[in-house]
């Protein structure tokens, strides 16, 4: 899968890795790219008042596909998810002071996809009922506008959206950019 971008979510990052590299967890992720026209499936998260991917962690020995298919049916009720197709791995290092850890290397593995029209229920993890997190179709732009304002001058941001707005402008460049 070809590398997209590796960001740091801090000042120095190699004294940083270093520093961390003993407490530094690595964390698989998938995000599914899934589009018609110029709409975007994506979640809303209320919290962070931003829009994000569906995906979120692979489990310990779950294939990274089936980590994609699981997470895009728990996170929007998608169905039938099919043409599975590899678009580029996202890399961040942040700090993660979890489960005694310091810091994560987060591996996003981002595919496209294609769904049936109809969602069907969610089933949301606790967390992510309590940030208000729902799915929604929605203009790629007005996607990418909103984030942008939310980084810009919102200070509910999480670290996350960097990576959400970069690649919801590769995607606009890369598959939509007859729209």
């Amino acid at each position: 899968m070809r590398h997209l971008t590796t960001r740091y979510h801090i000042d120095t990052p190699e004294d940083f890795i270093t520093a961390n590299q003993q407490t530094m967890l690595t964390r698989l992720a998938t995000r599914a790219i899934v589009v018609r026209e110029n709409q975007i499936l994506m979640l809303y998260t209320q919290r962070y008042h931003d829009y994000s991917l569906p995906g979120g962690g692979v489990d310990a020995g779950e294939d990274i596909e089936q980590g994609l298919i699981r997470e895009l049916q728990e996170e929007t009720g998608a169905q039938d998810i099919r043409n599975i197709n590899a678009f580029g791995l996202y890399e961040e290092y942040r700090p993660w002071l979890r489960d005694g850890h310091t810091s994560v290397n987060m591996l996003s593995y981002c595919f496209t996809c294609d769904i049936d029209n109809q969602l069907a229920e969610t089933q949301f993890e606790a967390h992510e009922i309590n940030n208000g997190m729902m799915p929604v179709w929605i203009d790629i732009d007005e996607a990418i506008e909103h984030n942008l304002e939310t980084i810009a001058n919102s200070s509910k941001k999480g670290l996350s959206i960097e990576r959400e707005t970069f690649l919801l402008k590769l995607i606009k460049q890369e598959l939509l950019s007859q729209y």
